[in-house]
């Protein structure tokens, strides 16, 4: 069935009130009563009354907006139209509820004024895949960007954040290197290179250990860029890569949605124009019948009904598009969360990693000190000033008076 609107009146003599004539495409008046929904082939008089030979019609709808059906064939016709060959025009009135789908940037979604329940895809997990259908205006107020753009900003800024964090290490181990670098350095110093006895010692293996705590902070550093650095930049990359194809994947499915859309709102408007088009031939029937009119009518319904099959053929296409673009978004949405937390986690492991090398680092500098410790535990004045006696002594005989 195709619908067009069609208020026809007859403009020769006055019905009573509630009567609207209508002619069938065959010239044959027939009459609709708009407040009970009665049909009949006989004029109504206007006397009060109900009309003989009357078709009566109850549809299971309130009244309200009278609608045409262009019926292809009366005998199987569903709201019970008088015989074929009699009328295949056949009228009754409909009252719109509110529409239960709107569209919202080529989406179609429930209206909100009868929406059903719907059930969250993944309940108490507040999960990607629930949260980010809609569409919102940006920061600037300048436009929309969907609620996929929403998750992928949200990626992209934790992208950026790991790279930061890959760059905050990267200082770390240029200040590691520095550090060796100097410790190093000083080690070579030869200064109070002449101090003796324990003393001496201590104070040599003071010198030693800032080399071997170089070379600790070497190791430190070259840890950290293998272990902690680089895999933050490894999985940054991979990161990049994902979100780049699911960007372009998602933006083209929903590019197909808009035009799908445009197809469908331009079918629509073809076949109102179409209906346009039946309802001037008929009207132009009513009023004069003659064999071309009627051909004319008959021209019309057909191009009427190829346009409802087209109609019918893109709101399919669309909602292939809007089931495929739906299905996509579940997918990647639960994908991206997949990587978030797997990004999170990764983070997370290398920064224990880091605390790791750190603790280990003081480790092996206290083991680099405690030579040193244990020495400075041994200095013993009294024993190097005998050490340097035995080592410089030069007679033991004292001097003594002259005697006279």
């Amino acid at each position: 069935y195709v619908t067009i609107q069609l208020p026809v009146e007859d403009l020769k003599d006055p019905l009573p009130p509630q009567w609207r004539c209508y002619m069938s495409p065959q010239g044959r008046r027939y009459y609709v009563n708009t407040t009970n929904n009665e049909t009949t082939w006989e004029r109504p008089s206007s006397t009060p009354g109900t009309p003989k030979m009357s078709l009566r019609h109850k549809n299971s709808l309130p009244a309200g907006t009278t609608v045409l059906f262009v019926c292809h064939d009366s005998n199987n016709c569903p709201i019970n139209c008088p015989p074929r060959g009699a009328l295949s025009l056949y009228h009754f009135s409909l009252s719109f509820s509110p529409s239960p789908l709107s569209q919202i940037n080529c989406v179609t979604f429930p209206s909100l004024a009868c929406m059903p329940e719907q059930q969250l895809l993944k309940p108490n997990e507040w999960s990607y895949c629930d949260y980010f259908w809609s569409d919102k205006r940006d920061t600037q107020g300048n436009g929309c960007i969907t609620g996929f753009e929403v998750l992928l900003q949200k990626q992209l800024k934790g992208k950026q954040m790991q790279k930061e964090m890959a760059e905050f290490i990267r200082e770390r181990i240029k200040i590691e290197e520095e550090y060796a670098k100097n410790l190093s350095k000083l080690s070579q110093i030869p200064l109070a290179s002449q101090e003796e006895g324990t003393l001496g010692e201590a104070w040599a293996q003071l010198k030693k250990s800032l080399a071997d705590e170089a070379e600790v902070h070497l190791k430190f550093s070259s840890k950290l860029q293998s272990e902690v650095e680089k895999p933050f930049l490894t999985f940054r990359e991979n990161f990049k890569k994902d979100m780049k194809r699911f960007d372009h994947h998602i933006s083209d499915l929903r590019k197909q949605l808009v035009g799908r859309y445009a197809s469908v709102e331009k079918a629509r408007k073809a076949l109102a124009d179409r209906q346009k088009e039946l309802e001037l031939k008929t009207q132009q029937l009513e009023i004069k019948l003659s064999n071309k009119i009627e051909e004319d009518i008959k021209k019309a319904r057909r191009k009427s009904t190829q346009a409802g099959d087209d109609l019918m053929r893109c709101v399919d296409l669309y909602n292939q598009s809007q089931s495929k673009w739906f299905e996509e978004m579940v997918t990647t949405s639960l994908e991206l969360e997949r990587l978030e937390v797997e990004r999170v986690e990764m983070i997370r492991q290398h920064l224990c990693q880091y605390t790791t090398l750190r603790h280990e680092t003081d480790m092996f500098n206290q083991s680099t000190m405690e030579p040193v410790d244990k020495l400075l535990q041994c200095v013993d004045p009294c024993k190097d000033r005998e050490l340097w006696v035995r080592e410089n002594k030069t007679g033991e005989i004292r001097p003594v008076d002259v005697e006279i």
